[in-house]
């Protein structure tokens, strides 16, 4: 008889072990010459050798469906152990799952072309409008290299743009100021790990989410880092961002050009950016459009009459111009 602690790591144990300890009473029913007792995110076994090498190999096994699916049933588990392929592992093209165990998945031509340039390309520029997924799967690639362990930390940033509103007039401190600005960024993050990981992961600083102007001086290693917004940023602004990239480590920058706050007169660095580094080897470019928007139908149709209404204006002003 020999005795064994197993750590359940990177691992919420409340969904591994089931809604009432369901999952465990099925382990244990399934391993009856075994004593299994479970404690936070330990568990100890007390039994023969042999048998607890098999318990231990398939609770690995468990470990890491939960850590990919963020999720378990009774079904997976009997596969597990009968050494068959669960029903999650035959489904093709997933990047991660959400915390329903949800796949989240290209939608797009051009949305498979962002995972593609990120596999192939250090450093990624992804443009388009409104609702095309590209902050959303720039994330879905980060948590993914982040529970592969290609990288140790994700890193992400949105320039603080006052759009139309005044941010030194927002109640609270300077935290409370510019958190608003970084919501969306949450929000992404929130859908694809569970809540209580998350946090313990942002307490970590294994996931950091800072305004543009904190990236200063730092040199940014062994990380995914995503600037959203970045058609807000200012030349010098974007320059800095760029320049802290250090070994291991993937940038993408995503940015709206028809969405642009900076003052009048003020050139976006994006934009900029885009026509002086888009003959540099190592760096892809992906442009999404009207037909990856994914958000409700009328996103679309939003996005099409702006467009219309911008051409027309346009078109108008440069009548203007030809007869005055």
């Amino acid at each position: 008889m020999i005795e064994k602690h197993i750590i359940l790591e990177d691992i919420d144990p409340v969904v591994f072990y089931g809604v009432g300890n369901a999952h465990l009473q099925m382990i244990k029913s399934l391993y009856p010459k075994l004593r299994i007792v479970a404690r936070d995110n330990i568990i100890r076994v007390l039994g023969d050798e042999e048998e607890m090498a098999s318990f231990e190999e398939n609770v690995e096994k468990m470990r890491r469906h939960v850590l990919k699916y963020n999720n378990i049933n009774d079904e997976d588990i009997l596969d597990i152990i009968k050494g068959r392929q669960t029903k999650e592992e035959g489904v093709k093209g997933v990047i991660v799952y959400n915390i329903s165990g949800k796949p989240i998945k290209c939608k797009s031509e051009n949305q498979q072309k962002l995972v593609d340039a990120f596999e192939n390309n250090d450093m990624i520029f992804a443009t388009g409008p409104a609702g095309t997924g590209k902050t959303y799967l720039s994330i879905a690639l980060a948590v993914r290299a982040l529970k592969e362990k290609a990288i140790r930390k994700i890193i992400l940033s949105r320039p603080a743009v006052e759009a139309g509103e005044k941010l030194g007039f927002l109640p609270g401190d300077m935290k409370d100021k510019i958190d608003p600005y970084l919501q969306p960024l949450y929000d992404a993050l929130e859908d694809m790990l569970p809540a209580v990981k998350l946090q313990d992961m942002m307490e970590k600083n294994i996931i950091q989410i800072a305004p543009l102007a904190f990236m200063r001086g730092r040199t940014l290693s062994d990380a995914v880092v995503i600037l959203d917004e970045a058609q807000n940023t200012t030349t010098a602004q974007l320059r800095m961002f760029l320049t802290r990239m250090g070994w291991n480590t993937k940038m993408v920058i995503t940015g709206d050009m028809t969405q642009i706050d900076l003052p009048r007169g003020q050139r976006s660095g994006l934009a900029e950016s885009l026509d002086i580094l888009k003959n540099v080897e190592g760096i892809g470019f992906v442009s999404l459009g009207q037909k990856d928007i994914v958000r409700h139908k009328l996103v679309t149709r939003i996005v099409n009459a702006y467009e219309s209404h911008d051409k027309d204006l346009a078109k108008s002003q440069e009548t203007t111009r030809e007869n005055s």
